[in-house]
Formats: C-alpha cells, structure tokens, sequence
C-alpha cells in the first residue's frame, strides 16, 4: 500500500471512481451519483481536464481524464500528464 501523497489535501477533492478498488459498492448515495461523504478521492492536482487523483480507501494514485469544457487535442492531454524531471 502507498503512503498518502505530500500533496494530498482534504479541502480539494474528487468524487471519481477509483479504478484499483470498488469502495463505492452498495453505497446509496453513490449509486445515485450523488456526492457521499465518504467515498471521495484526493485531488492531487489537474492541468486543465486531467485530474491526479489518489484513493483514500486504498492510496492508488492514478490520471483521470474528465473531458470537461476540454479543447486539447487527444495527445496534448497524453502528454500534459507525463511527469516532467
């Protein structure tokens, strides 16, 4: 299990499905879509639509593309998610 990311922050976060765990199962208000107090995600942080997210239940850390209001093109957001060094 990962250690909780440095940038992990409370205040700013995500109510994404996590892909490694299934933690959101047989809860009510996330099958409904709603936003539950309980099954959020840390929002590590975002460039644009893609957002770098970390699973509190299970800590695996993974890019999630939301497509929202997004006018890159399908390899602008392929790349603006690589780490720079």
């Amino acid at each position: 299990m990962l250690p909780l990311d440095p940038q992990a922050d409370v205040g700013r976060r995500a109510w994404v499905a996590c892909p490694n765990c299934d933690d959101r199962r047989d809860c009510a208000a996330c099958e409904q879509g709603h936003t539950c107090s309980e099954h959020w995600r840390y929002l590590l942080s975002n460039a644009g639509s893609l957002l770098h997210l970390q699973c509190r239940s299970c800590t695996h850390i993974w890019t999630h593309e939301t497509r929202f209001g997004t006018t890159r093109t399908p390899w602008e957001r392929i790349t603006s998610g690589l780490r720079r060094r």
